[in-house]
């Protein structure tokens, strides 16, 4: 749709930003224990709270923050969306170097630009225990983009935020190891027996056809979900007719949120810090490190009326009530529709892995591709919503409750208008990059390009010149990509007033377009905020200029320890103890890497013991071919009978003593199924076909393998935690057996 100008758009106002005075802040940064669910867990606090203090500042100030860091690790803070010195951008071993235990830093910049932002660790997964917190940059008085009605209504500062007991690198570990039991607590595992309950066998079928692990819209479950820290807030200062203006900001690790009204519409007036015309929506889903300001209206005496905030998987909510009185519902999100997401999926995806090329026809989160899993939008009702945390003893009233509404209008990217022409100046230097977001599900590797930072230089950019970046996102998972140090136009419908970002959420098969004048030297960071994508390697830096950085004195070896920090080795390992053996296997994995060792121990001589180790390196986009060497051990006592066994090939395979090195090729078959081929330096061949995971029910998987030697194994598992299964399994070496298993 061609975009129309009515009338002359308004360049930027010049801002006098002289007189403003140094604001300073002490954050003391220390290590504590929180009890969000009845059990006592590690956190971080700054000033003895969480989320952090607010942080407040008027345009023009110059802001002094010193940072006292009484641990016994490294951190540091990033002031996300924040236009400032590259040396003051806070991220470890690209802008400075890591503040050390038990010692001070301080950040000094000035305040250039006004709006919602936040601040949060840049150090490994600290921002997932409590070091995120608001960051508020008014106007000032004079400012010539002041707006009645919207700046000088009384606003709030609210962060949303997750929680988690587990220690946050087991949960990044368990990502890796693609661990379903944050599935299974979410009730979203999709097996085969809830496919065919919910007549979708077919679908399912085909989803494992194409190699694809089942549909998901978020990667972990939570324990508590939180704004400013809290289960529940009241505002009941605020009265009928008041406007309330909410300055939210999304401080959580990987948590999309749903933001829904129970008095009415939701006025949109800034994001990401910017001002945009105001539009009034029913709903928006405010991206990881988003942020929205938004003004609600209380529109009865004596109500309260309920701001909802939903993770995207609608496993739980946690509420604000605005006013005073009776408590206004909104009605609970439905459960999601996941086995319709899945056969979506399966129409998006080709047999190779990719997905299918839309160009430009999906951009701006227009086509919401979730919307079939939505039963609010498609009508459909649901007969188990989530059970949502509030309080019982308040009076509450669902009498305006409409749950079948198809007519529901929510925010996307082209309803964002800014108030200001955004053109940049012309010029001939422009730079056009395209990015295309991948990644590997089954292996939890995200990258650009199908390369994670450790494979790639620094992209260079001539200071001033505009950088011109189409995204592409050709994975499954919607990408919420941040640029430090400036904020982008992105070019949707609405031509020279196209809004300015500085988090740009990519849904699925969107192509997106952004583009910005690269006016400040530095080292900027340009990454996927899901914070457990960015570790897993969906960074770039762009080199803009040829910056000196005083923080950095070798900023080639800090690059490649911030390299290596994107691509960093995780192990898992399970034990069965059986009534007829002992198997087991560990495996040490990165980017492209793995090192795994299994064995079978028996627990006599007759049935000896095994070990099989295998080092190989994933191959192709979609890392479905492994080459590697091994090394097989195999011993035995058959009582002297010097027994000899022939494969199918008709090879003779001595098991009661052999060590063997080999060389082979593991691929992954469609239906997920493993086709390992192998030759020995014995010369034996051996084919293999395993698959280990097979999700039969909720908790219940299935496993498989079958070999040219004539071995063969069944067995099943049922999930009792995330770390114990009881197990069954025939084997034909060892018959049945009987065990428990144990995971790490």
């Amino acid at each position: 749709m061609q975009h129309v100008e009515n009338k002359k758009v308004v360049p930027f106002p010049e801002k006098k930003l002289t007189g403003g005075k140094t604001v300073t802040y002490h954050l003391y940064v220390k290590d504590t224990l929180v009890n969000f669910t009845g059990k006592m867990k590690r956190a971080i606090a700054v000033n003895g709270q969480i989320p952090m203090p607010t942080l407040t500042f008027t345009e023009g100030d110059t802001a002094e923050i010193i940072v006292h860091n009484l641990m016994d690790e490294e951190t540091s803070l990033h002031w996300h969306g924040l236009m400032l010195p590259n040396k003051e951008d806070g991220v470890p071993l690209l802008t400075q170097m890591p503040i050390k235990p038990h010692s001070t830093y301080t950040y000094k910049f000035p305040i250039i630009q006004h709006g919602t932002h936040w601040y949060h660790s840049h150090s490994g997964l600290q921002e997932q225990i409590g070091m995120y917190g608001s960051m508020v940059l008014k106007k000032r008085d004079d400012d010539p983009t002041f707006r009645k009605g919207i700046d000088d209504i009384p606003a709030i500062p609210l962060i949303l935020s997750e929680w988690t007991d587990l220690n946050p690198n087991n949960v990044h570990r368990m990502l890796h190891n693609a661990n379903d039991w944050f599935a299974i607590k979410k009730n979203s595992t999709q097996s085969y027996w809830e496919a065919i309950k919910e007549g979708h066998f077919g679908t399912k079928v085909t989803n494992e056809w194409k190699r694809m692990l089942a549909m998901d819209v978020s990667d972990i479950y939570y324990d508590k979900f939180l704004i400013n820290g809290s289960f529940e807030q009241q505002l009941s200062q605020f009265k009928a007719g008041d406007r309330v203006r909410f300055r939210i900001s999304n401080g959580g690790a990987s948590s999309y949120f749903w933001i829904n009204y129970a008095g009415g519409k939701i006025e949109v007036v800034a994001n990401d810090g910017n001002d945009v015309e105001p539009v009034m929506v029913d709903r928006l889903i405010i991206g990881v490190s988003e942020t929205y300001d938004i003004v609600v209206t209380i529109p009865e005496k004596n109500t309260s009326y309920e701001l909802l905030v939903t993770p995207e998987d609608r496993t739980k909510s946690v509420s604000i009530y605005v006013g005073e009185g009776v408590k206004q519902l909104h009605a609970p999100l439905p459960k999601l529709k996941y086995f319709e997401g899945m056969k979506m999926m399966n129409d998006m995806m080709k047999m190779n892995g990719d997905m299918k090329d839309m160009g430009m026809k999906m951009t701006m989160q227009k086509m919401d591709m979730n919307a079939v899993m939505y039963p609010e939008i498609t009508g459909e009702k649901t007969k188990d919503s989530p059970k949502m945390e509030m309080d019982k003893d308040a009076p509450m009233d669902h009498s305006t409750h409409d749950a079948g509404n198809t007519d529901i209008v929510t925010l996307n990217y082209n309803m964002l208008k800014s108030p200001y022409d955004t053109t940049l100046p012309k010029t001939d230097s422009i730079k056009n990059i395209t990015l295309t977001l991948t990644g590997n599900m089954n292996r939890y590797v995200w990258s650009m390009d199908n390369k994670v930072l450790s494979e790639v230089d620094k992209i260079p950019v001539k200071k001033g010149e505009i950088l011109r970046i189409k995204l592409i996102n050709n994975s499954m998972m919607r990408h919420p990509m941040h640029l430090h140090g400036f904020d982008f136009r992105v070019l949707n419908e609405n031509g020279s007033q196209a809004p300015l970002k500085n988090v740009l959420d990519i849904m699925p098969m969107e192509t997106d377009v952004i583009e910005f004048a690269a006016n400040t030297e530095g080292d900027w960071f340009f990454h996927c905020h899901i914070l457990y994508h960015m570790m897993a390697g969906m960074n770039r830096v762009f080199a803009v200029g040829d910056y000196k950085n005083p923080e950095l004195p070798n900023k080639e070896k800090a690059y490649k320890m911030l390299q290596n920090e994107s691509n960093e080795w995780h192990l898992m390992a399970e034990n069965d103890f059986a009534t007829n053996g002992n198997d087991g296997q560990a495996m040490l994995q990165n980017a492209r890497w793995s090192i795994g060792t299994e064995w079978r121990l028996g627990y006599n001589n007759m049935h000896g013991y095994e070990t099989e180790t295998h080092i190989g390196r994933y191959i192709g986009k979609m890392q479905w071919l492994m080459p590697f060497i091994g090394f097989d051990w195999r011993y035995r006592d058959s009582h002297g009978s010097g027994e000899m066994e022939k494969n199918i090939f008709g090879q003779t395979n001595k098991k009661d003593q052999r060590a063997t090195i080999s060389a082979g090729v593991m691929y992954t078959l469609p239906m997920l199924i493993n086709f390992q081929a192998e030759v020995f330096t014995d010369g034996i061949v051996r084919l293999q076909l395993m698959r280990e995971d097979i999700p039969l029910a909720r908790r219940l998987r299935g496993a498989f393998s079958v070999n040219t030697d004539k071995e063969y194994m069944l067995g099943l598992k049922y999930i009792v935690t995330r770390n114990a299964s009881f197990t069954t399994h025939y084997d034909s070496d060892m018959g049945w057996g009987l065990g428990v298993t144990l995971a790490y």
